[in-house]
């Protein structure tokens, strides 16, 4: 079976169990390791993998052939994307007016909440959008090569190491606006498949990660970049909470209050299937 997700320590924490054969009666998996850009356009490619992890700003494309599955995702409170600019930058929303802002996708719930929060935050709207890969924007905000970057994953606990100013903290914005959790990460397997027995593999894959928290870390580590096993440990204990092992109603709640005001926004098309 064919599955997609990223090197961060969240996804190769749920997913190290299955991946070396510690779930029975589950199918073995064929991984590819890729930026949350890459699986997005992958979730809409010929033949993509049976199971992948998207953004779930990119889930309104995907929903015809894939479906959503309720557990193995990111989605939590505390943990959203940030927009960072250079130390001693103006701190003001109005900074971003026609500036050169660096994204991680533009099919990305980082991007939707961006757009969403600039709306009412950014007299005349930012200038151009630059898609790169996360890891980059840092540094490319550092250089001076864009105005500001938004960033996500571990970077909410290394930006200062670039000397960068969080401008604001999307995650915090969208809680305060909504009091919900913020929908991250989303896991998708084809609608051909056993969805409810994928469901159960990927759950029993997260309970043997809280069970043996140890025994994943140097596959963790292998993945993580060159990133210490204590920014890991944040991360994993960031992203990976109850709504990883299970959405609930809450969670798909998040979900469609996100897709539907970023719809209304037309950013994204509206969903007339169910999730």
């Amino acid at each position: 079976m064919k599955i997609a997700f990223s090197p961060c320590p969240n996804d190769t924490f749920v997913f190290h169990a299955w991946v070396h054969g510690l779930i029975p009666n589950a199918p073995k998996l064929d991984v590819t390791y890729a930026d949350i850009d890459i699986t997005n356009s992958l979730a809409v490619s010929e033949n993509g993998p049976d199971i992948l992890k998207i953004s779930y700003g990119a889930l309104p494309w995907v929903l015809k052939d894939y479906a959503l599955l309720p557990c193995g995702g990111a989605l939590g409170r505390g943990c959203g994307p940030l927009i960072l600019t250079k130390e001693g930058t103006k701190q003001d929303p109005s900074s971003l007016s026609g500036r050169r802002v660096a994204v991680p996708s533009e099919r990305s719930t980082a991007y939707l909440l961006f757009r969403l929060w600039a709306a009412d935050h950014v007299p005349g709207g930012v200038g151009e959008i630059v898609v790169m890969p996360f890891d980059k924007i840092m540094p490319a905000v550092r250089d001076g090569e864009i105005d500001a970057g938004l960033v996500i994953h571990e970077a909410r606990f290394t930006y200062p190491s670039f000397q960068l100013e969080s401008l604001v903290d999307l995650g915090n914005w969208w809680e305060e606006d909504t009091h919900l959790p913020i929908p991250l990460g989303a896991i998708i397997a084809h609608r051909s498949l056993d969805l409810e027995a994928i469901a159960g593999w990927i759950r029993e894959s997260v309970r043997y990660a809280w069970d043996n928290p140890n025994a994943s870390q140097s596959y963790v580590l292998d993945h993580a970049q060159e990133m210490s096993s204590e920014v890991a440990n944040s991360h994993i204990d960031l992203y990976v909470n109850e709504f990883t092992a299970d959405l609930g109603d809450e969670g798909y709640q998040a979900v469609r209050s996100l897709l539907s005001r970023a719809a209304k926004e037309g950013l994204v098309p509206n969903i007339d299937i169910d999730l």
